[in-house]
Formats: structure tokens, sequence, C-alpha cells
């Protein structure tokens, strides 16, 4: 609908500000004619960064000793983490993000399980050893999501992939959403199966995120509850054993810069007629970024 209705209007280019275009009907956009532009990489440092972020706040329970401690509460009861030395951490997805991340976790001496359909040999040179997402899910301390939604990814964290992993193991999501299946996490963490959760990402963020819908009200008088309301993310965000942030792993100064910059030369590529640098096409999405 949103693609006719631009069309239309005379739309004839999508310069999107992102890497992923899974938002994008490209065999719509193909057929009427609509190029479709993306920023592939701004600042994989920055979402890397943000993901060990998450990991790390979650296990030394920094927002817990924060509330604590704004309250006058300065007992160490229930503060209990673990050493990241040693711990392994299981990678999904290796592309620039992926492995800028294990980059990282190898620098805290961590062991590094891959797993990606298209190896890379910039990810063995960190340390990485690829093995089946199988192997990876039973062993690994933490699993650190960094692959693109596609039909064949798509819940590929669900009831049965959940059950693989240690129930001390940390999760962490900062790709896309629809990676992981919210009702099979919700039940995860209700039956203590998953230690701690991480995301920067919802499968139904589309709704809720880049928006403020605690200012909305349902007009009801005596009720302040917003018209959006999400009740699987209101309950993932209650839960004391998971952090969410509002999919802003992305947001640095340098990235911002990036995707300034790399967006006005999309358009301006497409101004003169191309050729384009990147240019996203319906069969044209195989590996990750290299």
């Amino acid at each position: 609908m949103t693609l006719e209705a631009l069309h239309k209007q005379g739309i004839e280019c999508i310069a999107m500000r992102c890497a992923g275009f899974d938002r994008v009907d490209l065999h719509v956009a193909e057929e009427l004619g609509i190029t479709v532009l993306r920023v592939p990489a701004y600042s994989p440092y920055a979402v890397a960064e943000h993901s060990v972020t998450l990991c790390l706040a979650l296990n030394r329970q920094l927002i817990k000793s924060m509330d604590r401690v704004r309250g006058g509460n300065y007992s160490l009861s229930g503060l209990v983490g673990f050493d990241m030395h040693r711990k392994v951490v299981g990678i999904i997805g290796t592309g620039k993000i992926g492995r800028c991340t294990m980059a990282i976790y190898k620098g805290m001496g961590c062991q590094i399980l891959a797993y990606d359909p298209y190896p890379h040999p910039e990810a063995i040179a960190i340390g990485a050893k690829y093995v089946e997402l199988n192997q990876l899910l039973l062993e690994s301390d933490v699993v650190s999501l960094h692959c693109p939604l596609t039909e064949s990814t798509r819940y590929l964290i669900n009831e049965h992939s959940i059950e693989l992993m240690k129930n001390t193991a940390t999760l962490i999501n900062v790709s896309r959403g629809g990676l992981i299946d919210t009702k099979a996490l919700l039940e995860a963490i209700k039956n203590r199966t998953i230690a701690a959760v991480g995301l920067d990402v919802y499968e139904h963020e589309a709704k809720v995120f880049f928006s403020d819908p605690s200012l909305d009200s349902d007009h009801t008088p005596g009720s302040s509850l917003p018209l959006v309301w999400d009740d699987s993310l209101a309950s993932l965000a209650s839960k004391p054993n998971v952090i969410i942030t509002p999919h802003s792993a992305f947001l640095t100064a340098e990235a911002l810069s990036t995707i300034a910059s790399v967006t006005i030369t999309n358009l301006h590529e497409f101004a003169v007629g191309g050729p384009y640098t990147n240019l996203v096409e319906r069969t044209s999405y195989l590996p990750p970024e290299k």
C-alpha cells in the first residue's frame, strides 16, 4: 500500500538511511520501477560496542545496582556476576558487525564460536571457530545475534533453539527483532530456561520504536494507558534480567555523519542515472557485507 501510494505521487527512489531493507517489498518496488538505495554500513563499531555493553550491564547487574544506590541501598546481595574471561561467546552472523563484536570479546579473553553460511577469513584470524548452529547454542555462555532478517532466519531463536541453550546463557540481539520468537522468549524467561536477555530490537517494534507513545492517552477519564501498548514488550521490559534499548545501537556521532554522507551520495547517483554503489535489488542479497 505504501509503495503504491508513493508511486502515485511520482516517487521514483527510496533512499533508506539504514542497512536493513526487510521492511521494503522489493518485488513491488521492482514492478513499480522504484529504485531502492541503502546505507550498508555506517558504524559497525557502534553496534558491536552496544551489544557488548548490554551483555556486561546484564552480567554485572548495573541497572539494579544503580537503582539501589539512588535509593540509599548499598547492599551487595543479589549482585553477583561472572568473569567474561574464558567464557564461550557464540556469534551468529559474521559480517562486519559480528566480527567487530567478536574482536571485543576476544580482547576479554573469551572463546569465540561462530555460525554463518558464509565463513569469513577475518573471523578465523580473530580466533573464531566456525561450528554448526546447534553446537554454538549448546556450548555458548553468551549468544549474540548479528545476522539479517530473511525467510530462513526468521525466528532463528525459537522454542527449540532456546531449549538447546544453557539455562545460564545470556542472549543479545542488536540485529533484527524478527530473529527471535517473542512468545517463546517470554516463556523461557518465565521458566528460567534462559538467564538474561539484552535487546536493541523487538519483533513488533515498528509501531512503538522511534516515537513516544507514553504521551498518548486512551482518552478515558482516570486512565493513562497509551493508545499504542504492546503487552509483550511491556512484559519483557519489566523483567529484572532483561534490558531493552530502543533500536539505538547505531546512534553515535560518527554513525550519523556516515549515514548522511552516504545518503547524499546515493541520491546524487540516482539524480545522474547511476551507476549505483548501494542499490538494493530483489535478487541481489546473498552474503553479508565483507
